[in-house]
């Protein structure tokens, strides 16, 4: 088993200072929505993340396939209600009610082809299956 884990700090307004092992990296909200600018929104990073993965993992099947990927052009996208996260309703979800992740795969491949390689690399995406599986969360009050 191997543990990854992050230590953040909530600072001025809605900036977020985040230190991974090896980063610092910022999160934050848009100027217009009250917050400095200084990096993505919590769903950017997370939207992010799950395209870095599907690249990352599509760079190791790849590789180790022996495919013909040159590149990978990768995009996400999702809807969700507003209203409950910002305290207005108590309805529905505060979280997306459906993620859609397009990928333009660069190879010399048959569209069967691709399909089934995008399907091995979402099988082995760790970011996609925490998503599709609904991985537990605990929530505790440091003493």
């Amino acid at each position: 088993m191997k543990t990854v884990s992050v230590q953040a700090k909530l600072g001025p307004a809605f900036t977020i200072e985040v230190q991974t092992e090896h980063h610092t990296v910022y999160i934050d909200q848009p100027k217009n929505s009250g917050g400095a600018g200084m990096g993505p929104s919590p769903l950017e990073y997370m939207f992010s993340a799950l395209a870095g993965c599907i690249g990352t993992i599509g760079r190791i099947v790849a590789n180790q396939q022996k495919l013909p990927v040159r590149g990978m052009d990768i995009r996400v996208e999702g809807e969700m209600d507003p209203a409950v996260l910002l305290g207005k309703s108590t309805e529905g979800r505060a979280g997306f009610v459906n993620l859609t992740v397009t990928v333009d795969i660069d190879a010399d491949m048959t569209r069967e082809q691709k399909e089934a390689y995008l399907h091995e690399v979402d099988r082995r995406c760790p970011v996609s299956d925490n998503y599709a599986n609904g991985v537990p969360i605990k929530f505790i009050v440091a003493d």
